[in-house]
């Protein structure tokens, strides 16, 4: 089984962080899940693009985060959800899309 591309682990958060959080009515548990992938991502993006693009990456996750929030308020909830997270993995996959040399 292969890995799972580090983009979609970052739309996943976003996701499954706003999804966890309205399902169980606990937004903290929410912010777990959307911590933990970011976490698991950063280090991903890391491994594949060196410190610089994975603290703009994860510069980027948390502007996504936080950037759903008022365009939640223009186009609803998931609408707004989905949208960043597309926009994350197109991020993540343009600055990842190759594995540093000499590293």
């Amino acid at each position: 089984m292969g890995r799972v591309p580090v983009a979609v682990v970052a739309a996943g958060g976003l996701v499954g962080g706003y999804g966890v959080a309205r399902w169980t009515g606990k937004r903290p548990l929410g912010g777990v899940a959307l911590a933990a992938a970011g976490a698991v991502a950063a280090r991903e993006w890391r491994r594949r693009g060196g410190n610089a693009a994975a603290a703009g990456l994860s510069a980027a996750y948390v502007a996504a985060f936080a950037g759903s929030h008022p365009l939640a308020k223009k186009v609803g909830a998931w609408p707004a959800v989905f949208t960043v997270a597309g926009g994350m993995a197109a991020a993540s996959w343009a600055v990842t899309r190759r594995e540093r040399t000499g590293a």
